[in-house]
């Protein structure tokens, strides 16, 4: 008997076909990685060495509880609270293998085939992607000016197969920032249709704003509608370390675990281990790194003031850059070909995160130094003028 696997129209991962392009580079300049959201930092010194310590204990790769490691859940606890403003407990959160993992479980506890879930657009890819390979119908909401998602239109599109709506903010691939106030909206408007509200808030500490980035988790009844979801690897320079968090009600959160135990039993201790140091021991190097990555993203923003070579930046925030090229009569995917195979450039092309072609890409700056970001700018000038538009 031939095993195949069951017939799912999906491509590949988006990351996985962008890195291929680099076997055609032609390697006549430094590589410039504006694809990857990573930092370019190792994680603190703190981290590492509790790390090291937890490696020489006799229970140091051991298994821990299904919700997560207590005392990783006791700091996050205390960590959202004081950065929100309101109680969240640690009861009220389950560690997860990054926060990709968390949404698939949610994903997987609140929806069957044929249900329905409202995706922002640009949506990140993964999201898309896990809804659609599980048979759960897509309906995507158009941005707003600045592309902020509109609650109004959102209302719209809301059916009786609706099971959520998912918001990023800072987004993945735009790096909009959606205001507090616009989130209150999104929540009212999930609460009285009783939906879910999922959002991913992986790139929280990101933000330009000091003030805390919703006011939701001081509704008492809060778990009814929200489920906040986050990462702990750009935060704390540990992407491969796989930690992440569901803050949600009980009910969502038994499912949650039921789930994580047929795929992970629990995520990585040394991972949860390294999340805790992060958070308890290091703060002035979590509040530093963050106010490096804020001279970044300004960085792009003056380079690409000028829209060199036509290309103009539509959006910038947490990680991320988003682009429109110049090239009208040019698929974006091309574009993107020509950017690392002639230029050494590799960026996402926002097909990646759009239904169609709306000849936008992305980057992220995470990876980069304010010299490489003006040779970023330098080579799409350069680009323009050997393939003008």
């Amino acid at each position: 008997m031939r095993l195949s696997p069951r017939t799912v129209h999906e491509p590949d991962s988006p990351m996985g076909a962008t890195y291929a392009l680099l076997a055609g580079r032609s390697g006549e300049r430094a590589l410039l990685d504006l694809a990857q959201a990573a930092p370019s930092y190792p994680p603190a010194p703190e981290m590492v060495e509790h790390v090291a310590k937890v490696a020489h204990e006799p229970d140091g790769a051991a298994y821990v509880p299904s919700p997560g490691l207590p005392r990783l859940r006791d700091a996050f606890a205390a960590d959202l609270t004081e950065a929100y403003g309101a109680p969240v407990g640690a009861g009220q959160m389950v560690v997860t293998a990054g926060c990709n993992q968390a949404f698939c479980l949610v994903a997987q506890a609140l929806t069957v085939p044929g249900d329905e879930v409202i995706e922002a657009l640009p949506y990140y890819f993964n999201y898309d992607m896990w809804l659609r390979m599980n048979g759960v119908v897509p309906r995507y909401l158009e941005p707003g000016p600045g592309l902020v998602p509109d609650p109004a239109a959102a209302e719209a599109l809301i059916t009786p197969r609706t099971k959520a709506i998912v918001l990023v903010t800072p987004g993945n691939p735009s790096g909009v920032t959606i205001a507090p106030e616009v989130l209150a909206e999104f929540y009212r408007l999930a609460k009285a249709h009783d939906i879910a509200l999922i959002l991913d808030e992986t790139y929280r500490t990101f933000r330009d704003a000091a003030e805390p980035a919703h006011g939701l988790f001081a509704d008492p009844e809060w778990p009814r509608t929200l489920i906040s979801l986050h990462s702990f690897s750009k935060d704390l320079a540990i992407p491969g370390y796989r930690v992440g968090a569901v803050v949600a009600s009980p009910e969502v959160n038994r499912e949650v675990m039921k789930l994580l135990d047929c795929v992970a039993i629990c995520p990585p201790r040394v991972g949860q281990e390294a999340a805790w140091a992060g958070l308890a021991l290091s703060r002035q190097w979590r509040r530093a790194r963050a106010e490096e990555l804020t001279g970044k993203r300004r960085w792009l923003e003056t380079v690409l003031a000028d829209r060199p070579g036509g290309f103009q930046l539509l959006s910038c925030g947490g990680f991320f850059g988003w682009i429109r090229h110049p090239f009208t009569g040019r698929a974006t995917d091309e574009v993107v070909r020509d950017l690392v195979t002639r230029y050494d450039t590799l960026v996402i092309p926002g097909t990646a995160f759009l239904p169609d072609d709306r000849q936008v890409f992305r980057v992220s700056f995470g990876n980069v130094d304010q010299d490489g970001l003006t040779e970023f700018a330098g080579r799409l000038r350069l680009m323009s003028k050997e393939f003008p538009g």
